[in-house]
């Protein structure tokens, strides 16, 4: 990846779906937004990969306590699908289990600024596959 490219993460839930960004140099995910999972949902992400010139996508992937994929799972799935053909972009998968316990955690230590828990949580799924993908 060159020198000014990002990387979105999302947290993909039925009613809202958190996004992140970060630097593929830099490596520092931070919270972006939450956006409402409706009809105007691909049109958000659109004009969030323009504005952050993003040219690689990670979806967390929830798995069941055994590891197992869950019905959530194959929704998680068809979402990133759905992103890899309509934005021709690479997108990864990553273990999201329990991410939503360490976005409450690090909302917790914000002294009541809310960024919203569905941000957050797609910044620790980011800082997960950077931490997996060190070569990027």
């Amino acid at each position: 990846m060159a020198a000014d490219e990002y990387i979105l993460a999302f947290d993909y839930g039925e009613k809202r779906v958190g996004v992140a960004v970060a630097h593929t140099i830099a490596r520092f995910p931070r919270p972006l937004i939450t956006l409402a999972n409706g009809t105007s949902l691909y049109d958000d992400i659109a004009k969030i990969i323009q504005d952050e010139h993003a040219k690689c996508l990670v979806v967390g992937l929830p798995r069941n306590m055994d590891g197992s994929l869950g019905p959530q799972a194959a929704r998680c799935e068809a979402f990133g699908t759905a992103l890899a053909s309509l934005f021709d972009l690479p997108v990864e998968y990553v273990d999201e289990t329990l991410s939503s316990v360490s976005a409450e955690t690090f909302l917790g230590s914000l002294n009541g600024k809310s960024v919203g828990l569905d941000a957050v949580a797609a910044a620790v799924i980011l800082e997960r596959y950077l931490t997996e993908t060190p070569g990027l």
